[in-house]
């Protein structure tokens, strides 16, 4: 199950992730230093929060992709995106989303260079049960899409 599949509905999940990181620098660019600390709405994360956590989660996709490559019928490790967050003063957008590219292009290279089979290899959500490779993409894509219409709003 993808949670995300409504932000993505029939775009290329490929597409929309090779795409994100220079969306991401467009955003961050418009909203400026001041903008980017500054939360969409009340209680939720600032754009450099946002960013922070697109590196935080990309990180993890590119464990749970190797993973899924490397074992049979793996089981994912949730996290939480909370407790995560509890660190995020000790970074700024810019490193962010640095190490948001570099990780990202590290995985699509990966994704790019697999057999389409690949992307039929199961894994196991505790939470969202039964998966593929392919759903993993789909979530990374979606959930950058989630991400960027955050972004989007900070900005208008």
């Amino acid at each position: 199950m993808n949670p995300y599949a409504s932000y993505l509905g029939s775009r290329d999940p490929f597409a929309v992730i090779a795409a994100t990181a220079a969306q991401l620098q467009s955003r961050l660019d418009k909203l400026g230093k001041e903008g980017v600390e500054r939360p969409w709405a009340p209680g939720k994360w600032s754009p450099r929060e946002v960013v922070i956590h697109l590196a935080d989660t990309e990180i993890t996709f590119a464990f749970r992709i190797r993973q899924a490559l490397a074992e049979r019928d793996h089981v994912i490790q949730p996290f939480d995106q909370t407790a995560w967050s509890q660190q995020y003063a000790a970074y700024d957008a810019a490193t962010a989303l640095n190490v948001f590219r570099t990780v990202r292009a590290w995985n699509l290279t990966l994704l790019r260079s697999l057999p389409k089979e690949a992307f039929a290899k199961r894994v196991t959500h505790p939470e969202r049960g039964a998966m593929t490779l392919q759903t993993i993409v789909e979530t990374m894509a979606g959930h950058d899409l989630n991400h960027l219409q955050q972004l989007q709003q900070e900005g208008t």
